[in-house]
């Protein structure tokens, strides 16, 4: 009777292992925490006069140059995007990502009333009055940066332009519009990634942490120039008036930033900045560029990254030809973003024609073991100042015909697997050459 009960608890204990592990393998797959100051859409109810409307296009009535850079950039993508839109809908079209995606609470169909056992993935939805589809195809229309509590928030205090024709208010830093959705912290149970996906300030705060200093002659990390000076500052108090759940979080956090986010130079890279004026008829002023370009421009990826390629260790009949990576440009690791994005290295040793006879390949990226457990193994992407060397040997005693070695850099924004799965065609998210290099092999 002991042997029995005995073997019955192992019995079920196996079996609650084996549920335990079938419920991880098939459960929705949550890989970062949704924060406090985004797990609601931005309260959109109050407009500032004399707008009307918090379309794009009413704002770029009179910011023209802006509007027309915005129309270029992904963020006003961020919900057209073919790519976004089959991998949501993989992952179950959940709401929580709308909140990046379409951040305004009229640009979703639905308002989120609360959350079921306070699970934040799990949301209480209603059918929203407000639902503008017009304004949903904006994606991070020019009210989600800058519209609160029916103000218009900037660089510049309404001190400093008393004759706007709305009202204005100045944020602490020009970060803090960036850091609402690419902060996106990691403390779910089960997950153990060391950088979650699209927290890229989180990446920017761990380099800092670890020290990322220059190991290439002393040059320091960037040469960025210093923040345009804020006009006017003064402190910002949250309106408790606001139709928001929580008025204090929507938004801009109403809180000193953490340093590691104030000293970040987000728009310092990804909004460069020019000398225009900010409407027509005004005078020219320094101001940024709304471009927000990344990695799927690769002028923007190529300007990161430092590359020489040249011959080593020469000998009569061999040669060593490498390639150095350094990331140069960018505080964060580069692939930055989920980690579908990384870098392939090929070095090909070369005969007549170009036919390949020898080939190393390399990828810089995240790897990832999704299910049960999230967890990283390994991360080979280019952090800040770190030189990655790669080789390969041409020996011309195996290999009498080679005529040339070739390097070739390209950054990719989806692996073919992921792809396949979701069912994309290439010529969404393509890959794109960054370096591509041949040294002629002289014969001796």
């Amino acid at each position: 009777m002991q042997m029995k009960t005995k073997a019955l608890g192992i019995g079920l204990l196996g079996l609650a292992v084996v549920l335990f592990f079938a419920w991880r393998m098939l459960r929705p797959l949550h890989v970062f925490t949704v924060a406090s100051h985004f797990e609601y859409p931005l309260a959109s109810q109050e407009i500032p006069p004399p707008l009307g409307d918090l379309s794009a296009a009413t704002c770029g009535a009179c910011h023209r140059a802006i509007y027309r850079e915005w129309t270029t950039s992904m963020h006003s993508r961020s919900w057209t995007d073919p790519y976004f839109q089959a991998d949501r809908r993989v992952e179950g079209n959940e709401q929580i990502c709308l909140n990046c995606h379409t951040p305004l609470d009229r640009q979703q169909k639905f308002r989120v009333l609360g959350f079921r056992k306070g699970d934040k993935f799990d949301p209480i939805l209603a059918p929203n009055p407000d639902f503008s589809p017009e304004l949903q195809h904006q994606g991070v229309t020019c009210a989600a940066c800058h519209v609160r509590h029916g103000v218009v928030y900037g660089p510049s205090s309404q001190e400093a332009m008393s004759d706007a024709p709305h009202p204005i208010e100045q944020w602490k830093t020009d970060n803090e519009a960036c850091i609402r959705c690419h902060i996106a912290p990691d403390e779910g149970p089960g997950v153990f990634l060391k950088i979650p996906p699209c927290g890229t300030v989180s990446e920017i705060q761990l380099t800092q942490k670890e020290g990322a200093t220059s190991k290439i002659k002393a040059r320091p990390l960037l040469k960025i120039p210093p923040p345009i000076p804020l006009t006017g500052a003064r402190a910002w108090v949250p309106n408790t008036g606001s139709h928001a759940p929580d008025s204090s979080l929507d938004g801009y956090l109403g809180h000193p930033l953490p340093p590691g986010i104030a000293a970040a130079n987000c728009v310092e890279c990804h909004m460069p900045r020019v000398q225009r004026p900010l409407m027509a008829g005004y005078p020219s002023r320094p101001g940024r560029h709304h471009l927000w370009r990344g990695g799927h421009d690769p002028q923007m990826v190529r300007q990161a990254l430092s590359i020489d390629f040249r011959a080593e260790k020469p000998h009569q009949d061999s040669a060593v030809y490498a390639l150095t990576l350094t990331n140069t440009g960018a505080e964060h690791y580069v692939p930055s973003g989920v980690p579908d994005r990384f870098i392939s290295v090929d070095l090909r040793l070369l005969g007549p024609g170009g036919r390949t006879l020898k080939h190393e390949h390399y990828r810089l990226t995240r790897f990832i073991m999704w299910r049960p457990f999230v967890i990283q193994f390994r991360d080979t992407r280019l952090r800040p100042m770190v030189p990655q060397h790669f080789s390969i040997e041409a020996d011309l005693r195996a290999y009498p015909s080679a005529v040339a070695v070739e390097a070739e850099v390209r950054y990719h924004l989806l692996p073919a697997a992921h792809r396949r799965k979701i069912k994309l065609p290439v010529s969404v998210a393509p890959s794109s050459t960054v370096f591509h290099q041949r040294i002629m092999i002289h014969a001796k």
